[in-house]
């Protein structure tokens, strides 16, 4: 009876152990998990391109200024298009030039962070 219970004492342990170690296990990945994520939504890169194209494609109509936030930026490229017949669509071309020739961590300081409005 004396060695069932210290059988019983050491699988016991064992397994609280296993619990204990697959516990901590859990937290590494989770912290893994969160601090990737973190680093993933810090990247700009994504918008960048996505602007950059747009003011190249479609830049006329100010789709690249609401994709980076810029509201009032984008209504105004919607009336100097308007005004000037689309010959306004020119500024839009060149920031798009700009947005693409920039590297991934300047874009985001200068539009992201610092709003930058125009070029």
């Amino acid at each position: 009876m004396e060695e069932q219970n210290s059988d019983y004492d050491s699988t016991k342990k064992r397994m609280d152990e296993g619990t204990d170690n697959f516990e901590q296990q859990a937290k590494h990945t989770a912290n893994e998990f969160k601090e990737g994520w973190n680093q993933v939504t810090h990247t700009q890169e994504n918008k960048k391109i996505l602007a950059g194209v747009l003011a190249l494609v479609l830049g006329y109509l100010g789709i690249h200024k609401f994709i980076l936030g810029y509201t009032k930026e984008g209504i105004i490229q919607i009336v100097i298009s308007i005004v000037t017949c689309g010959i306004g669509g020119i500024i839009p071309f060149i920031e798009g030039i700009i947005y693409l020739t920039k590297s991934d961590e300047e874009f985001y300081q200068t539009y992201q962070v610092g709003k930058k409005g125009w070029f």
